[in-house]
């Protein structure tokens, strides 16, 4: 049993607890364990009925994607590990202050707690030897502050009493020469390492169009959503024209898909981004497209999603315009073949054609539309030639993606 790929930028994960022990029988799909990410904590399921022979990877250590952390012994005639023998009593071994033995928290109950300044001696752990889990920290805030820890005061006849407080010194003031090093977190690695992977596997090319949305906005007023389920609908549509950028290339074979497997970058704030994907996404009209996209944004920024959801993608989106950037040159989630960057929409003055063919000047909403492909799979005018209609079909009124 190898430790599952959880998403492009995931490298490596730490094995939380082990829901079973060496001896113990499994079913397929049943949990053997739970993992944790940067990114997810998942159950991972076992992916065969059989004996749990052997843990390669214990509870609390961190090893890379597809490392063997298991072996399970699919015969039925397997022979469990000998039990150990029982243990002769003896004190119980303290709790960290977190609430677990051995006092490891995993990277995503660490960040939960730090983002909704919980503390963690307050919660009782439910996992493996008595570890908090994600689900741990959700209940505690589902049911709310509890009642505040009443202080004991000391026995009135206790010939102890607290020191009198000192003051702190004061801190000296910092030199503008200061300056702190500390390693990067394991989410700005995982991103970092498969930026530079893109970078030296692919051949990069940026192709970019200028686009009037002056229907697009009057469209996403009509619907009540943004500019992004529009362009992503239009985006879709225009994939059916052009096969070649719904594809991943790995080596020298491309598969083209069928359905449109859409990726979506969001954004996690300071913690880095994710891409989860909208599944079948030529099925979804723009409404669609918009609660889709809400939904794993929601469930991205809650650290809910699963492997699968950010797995599979044949081309993704991303939205800077949204921070209000105009221009960028966006680096492709390899094996994926391209990527389109939405750019912010400005008001600018621009020339436009009449119905009876005079030009004039006016202010129009426009926005840069910048496709990332990789040149191994298709050349410059194939991407032009997209941009191209892609641009047509958003400035077309008549031909809207509806």
């Amino acid at each position: 049993m190898l430790l599952p790929q959880m998403g492009t930028s995931v490298v490596e994960g730490t094995v939380i607890g082990w829901s079973k022990a060496i001896g113990d029988t499994v079913a397929v799909d049943e949990t053997l364990c739970e993992i944790s990410t940067d990114k997810v904590d998942t159950e991972c399921p076992s992916p065969v009925a059989g004996t749990l022979a052997e843990i390669l990877v214990q509870d609390g250590e961190t090893v890379e994607v597809g490392t063997a952390i298991a072996r399970i012994a699919a015969e039925a005639g397997a022979s469990p590990a000998a039990p150990a023998a029982a243990p002769t009593p003896a004190t119980a071994p303290a709790r960290a202050a977190n609430g677990a033995i051995d006092g490891y928290v995993s990277p995503v109950v660490s960040r939960m707690a730090q983002e909704h300044q919980i503390d963690l001696a307050q919660i009782t752990g439910t996992g493996r030897r008595g570890r908090i889990t994600k689900r741990d920290v959700v209940a505690h805030l589902a049911a709310g502050p509890g009642e505040p820890k009443e202080e004991r005061p000391l026995h009135s006849e206790s010939p102890y009493r607290p020191d009198p407080p000192v003051e702190a010194p004061t801190a000296p003031r910092p030199s503008p020469a200061r300056a702190t090093t500390e390693p990067l977190s394991r989410m700005r690695q995982s991103i970092g390492s498969a930026m530079l992977r893109s970078q030296e596997v692919a051949a990069t090319c940026h192709t970019v169009v200028e686009c009037d949305m002056f229907h697009v906005e009057r469209r996403r007023r009509e619907l009540g959503v943004t500019a992004l389920p529009i362009v992503a609908r239009a985006v879709v549509e225009t994939l059916r024209e052009f096969p070649e950028l719904n594809a991943t290339l790995e080596g020298t074979a491309i598969t083209r898909y069928e359905g449109v497997q859409l990726g979506i970058a969001v954004s996690l704030g300071d913690d880095g981004l994710i891409v989860p994907v909208i599944r079948d996404a030529q099925d979804l009209a723009p409404e669609g497209i918009a609660q889709a996209i809400k939904e794993i944004a929601r469930r991205a920024r809650d650290r809910q999603l699963a492997p699968d959801d950010v797995r599979g993608a044949s081309f993704t989106i991303t939205n800077p315009g949204a921070a209000g950037a105009v221009f960028a040159t966006p680096i492709i989630n390899v094996p994926q073949v391209a990527i389109l960057d939405l750019e912010a929409i400005v008001r600018r003055p621009t020339i436009v054609t009449g119905a009876d063919g005079t030009e004039s000047i006016a202010i129009r909403p426009m926005a840069n539309l910048i496709l990332g492909w990789d040149h191994r799979a298709i050349d410059g005018m194939y991407a032009a030639r997209f941009l191209t209609a892609l641009r047509t079909r958003l400035e077309d009124p008549h031909g809207r993606p509806d």
